[in-house]
């Protein structure tokens, strides 16, 4: 980097924006060569000359962009048909979660492992397993008749989208070389904020003018073209001598992973003395020791734990599992709090949700040449203080609160976003030697789903808390419901007022639909209470550990 930092840009130079909407990091996630472009070998020998690029460069550039757009909008334009959803498969609070915690899950576990096997069988054969499997989990998604269904459909979607993220710039890296490589990328980051942009107004059109399961099937047309130009125009890619899986950590790490997001999800309805999620923290906590071990003593390792000695390294983690557990995680309950409780279509929540957007858009333009300039411990840290400030700033609601209310806090908070994304993505890389930039950048975005899965469940643990308690304590000022509180709690979780309003007596209908707003409404503020203070500690920690005397000097050659 310029200035008082060593250039640690790597494969993801400082000054270009290349975060996914969700703020996932794209970086040659799972690649363990593509950072390394110049020709030589890591101790200055020099190997044998790298093919030249494909003349069907743009070809690949096409297909790698309409993959990356599939994918990442799927991560955005679900969020604001959730409350039809729930309404469609008479889903509950739970089901909702697991919908979207389980393409978290199968993304953040496959990552690293699907890069491996890209570098040993074909990055172009791996990419076309990705994009079939994408496809036809978002047809099964809409063909979902149920939750279950929904949610494995989902899993299998986090399944191909892991595949297809982890190689899709390898593929550009292969491709291109020199000037127009820098002008790929360029392109590539500039879809990754369409995505952004157009994901929940593309999705509340789509669910208000169609319905839910058309954010699934807009999939399909996508895939199938991506699909037949990779056929026809992609040249195939491998690394020789490609590490093996390591699929011992891989099933540890998911098993572990799995079991904490089942046990925080599960004591939203029960509670952190049951015994069933007493035993799933106590599992996780055993395996994810196990996993620990087996990865110190193997030669393979899916996490090179030697890389969390590093300072920086851990606070750009810190970072990436902050920004995502707090800001990111929360926007399933803003779009619930739209839909349900001010009782706005999903294209009306999704309008609003741009406010975000627009902050992450315009900020990360600033951001990125502010990158190059000066440390990046002074654009992440205070960009997660302006996150978590913008959460905090969001609370104070009530049962006759206006959607505007939350104005200035989603500016910031998505101003906030802007901010951290752009340097986080040249963090996740800068601390390591090219040839650990693919593993440092995968870990980086594992962890970034890490959050948004533990995240929505920890706050979903705390709202569901938050409304059964409300309910209980003020139902007692309505005559004759004492009884009524258990369904009413769940009438606000589920989104399902309206159905017991219409059993009620007409004369008890007004207190009791105040009731549940102002339930839904001071548990909305309890989670952005947590979120705003995970999203502050996050900031305080990532500027105390990130230091430029981390950050190791990377070759400009094909940066």
């Amino acid at each position: 980097m310029g200035g008082s930092e060593p250039d640690a840009s790597g494969p993801d130079r400082p000054g270009r924006d290349r975060s996914g909407p969700d703020g996932s990091d794209g970086s040659d996630v799972g690649r363990s060569d593509v950072a390394d472009t110049s020709g030589k070998a890591p101790h200055g020998r020099t190997r044998a000359a790298r093919k030249p690029p494909t003349p069907d460069k743009w070809w690949t550039l096409t297909a790698v962009c309409l993959g990356t757009f599939m994918l990442l909008l799927d991560i955005t334009i679900v969020n604001v048909a959730l409350p039809d959803i729930q309404r469609s498969l008479h889903a509950s609070f739970s089901d909702l979660q697991w919908v979207v915690d389980a393409y978290s899950l199968t993304l953040a576990a496959l990552l690293l492992t699907a890069g491996s096997l890209a570098d040993m069988y074909g990055r172009r054969k791996l990419y076309l397993v990705g994009l079939s499997i994408f496809s036809l989990a978002s047809l099964l998604c809409g063909l979902s008749d149920g939750s279950l269904m929904l949610q494995l459909s989902r899993g299998l979607q986090g399944i191909g989208g892991s595949i297809m993220f982890s190689v899709s710039l390898a593929l550009l890296a292969d491709a291109f070389r020199g000037k127009d490589r820098g002008v790929a990328f360029g392109i590539w980051g500039t879809i990754t904020g369409l995505a952004v942009a157009i994901g929940p107004l593309l999705g509340g059109a789509l669910t208000t003018g169609l319905s839910w399961e058309w954010i699934f099937y807009v999939n399909l047309p996508i895939g199938v073209i991506a699909v037949a130009i990779t056929v026809v125009k992609v040249a195939e890619s491998r690394q020789p001598g490609a590490r093996h899986p390591d699929w011992a950590g891989f099933v540890l790490f998911t098993a572990a992973l799995s079991s904490l997001v089942y046990a925080l999800i599960k004591s939203s309805h029960d509670s952190f003395s049951d015994s069933v999620v007493i035993g799933c923290l106590t599992a996780a906590v055993v395996l994810m020791a196990v996993f620990v071990a087996v990865e110190l003593r193997t030669t393979q390792a899916m996490f090179d734990l030697s890389l969390f000695r590093k300072p920086t390294f851990t606070g750009g983690l810190v970072a990436a599992f902050g920004l995502s557990a707090s800001i990111l995680s929360m926007l399933l309950y803003l779009v619930l709090y739209l839909q349900d409780v001010l009782g706005f279509s999903a294209l009306g929540a999704g309008v609003r949700l741009l406010l975000i957007s627009a902050g992450i858009l315009v900020v990360s333009t600033v951001s990125g040449r502010l990158s190059s300039r000066m440390p990046v411990r002074y654009l992440i840290g205070p960009g997660l203080l302006l996150t978590g400030g913008g959460l905090l700033w969001m609370r104070g609601l009530d049962a006759s609160s206006e959607w505007t209310h939350l104005i200035p806090g989603m500016i910031m908070s998505g101003a906030g976003v802007g901010l951290v994304n752009p340097p986080l993505a040249s963090t996740a890389v800068g601390v390591v030697q090219p040839a650990h930039a693919g593993m440092a950048s995968g870990i980086n975005s594992t962890f970034r789903q890490i959050g948004i899965a533990t995240g929505i469940a920890l706050l979903g643990t705390l709202f569901s808390s938050k409304i059964k308690s409300y309910v209980a304590d003020h139902i007692g000022a309505i005559p004759g419901l004492s009884d009524l509180a258990p369904r009413i709690s769940t009438a606000v979780e589920s989104g399902t007022v309206s159905q017991i309003l219409a059993s009620l007596p007409a004369e008890v209908r007004a207190p009791v639909r105040q009731l549940t707003a102002a339930a839904f409404t001071s548990g909305l503020n309890e989670i952005l209470l947590v979120g705003g203070i995970i999203a502050i500690a996050a900031g305080v920690i990532s500027f105390a550990t990130i230091r430029t005397k981390d950050f190791a000097q990377q070759p400009s050659d094909g940066a």
